[in-house]
């Protein structure tokens, strides 16, 4: 099978259910950034996180692709072939996080993205993460996509926000603490 199908050299792509859309339409927005997401993910995996790191982020992958074909599939269109989003989803996320902060000093100030390469690549994820988040919800406004899908990329970021703590703790890399402009910072 070719990679090229030159069906989409006209700037159109097709959903699951063979409609055609426009490759710039808020599904295919929404999906892409998902994608992108996914692949950072994939470039955190082979930096060779921490193994209970790694493991969360593998089936997280598998999450996110199966959650870029819900997105490429209108509500209408049903197929058991189509894996959809659920809040179990999201409640599996929940219990990682809970289990990630026990092993973490609380916050008491903002951070900034940082500390080890693990943990710097968790927050850029975190930011990718709610960027697919802020598509996925001018999608919805325009077409139904159900409330899993959004509370899932929530949950998410938090979890590589949580996951970005905890690398740095396994790191043994400290914290970019924030420091209010209207204090000085030491370099």
């Amino acid at each position: 099978m070719k990679i090229y199908t030159k069906t989409g050299d006209k700037g159109e792509t097709a959903l699951f259910g063979g409609e055609r859309v426009p490759k710039d339409a808020l599904r295919i927005e929404a999906y892409g950034s998902v994608d992108e997401l996914n692949s950072i993910i994939g470039v955190i995996r082979s930096l060779k996180p921490h193994r209970s790191i790694d493991n969360t982020l593998a089936k997280i992958q598998h999450q996110l692709f199966e959650l870029g074909a819900d997105l490429a599939t209108p509500a209408a269109y049903h197929s058991p072939l189509i894996p959809r989003i659920k809040k179990t989803h999201s409640t599996s996320l929940e219990k990682v996080i809970d289990t990630l902060e026990k092993k973490l000093q609380p916050l008491k100030t903002f951070i900034l993205p940082g500390g080890s390469v693990i943990a710097a690549q968790l927050h850029l994820a975190r930011t990718v993460c709610r960027h697919a988040e802020r598509n996925v919800v001018r999608l919805s406004r325009n077409e139904d996509i159900g409330d899993a899908v959004i509370i899932y990329l929530n949950r998410l970021s938090d979890l590589l926000f949580v996951m970005a703590r905890y690398a740095n703790v396994i790191d043994k890399h400290e914290e970019v603490k924030w420091v209010s402009g209207k204090r000085k910072v030491k370099s």
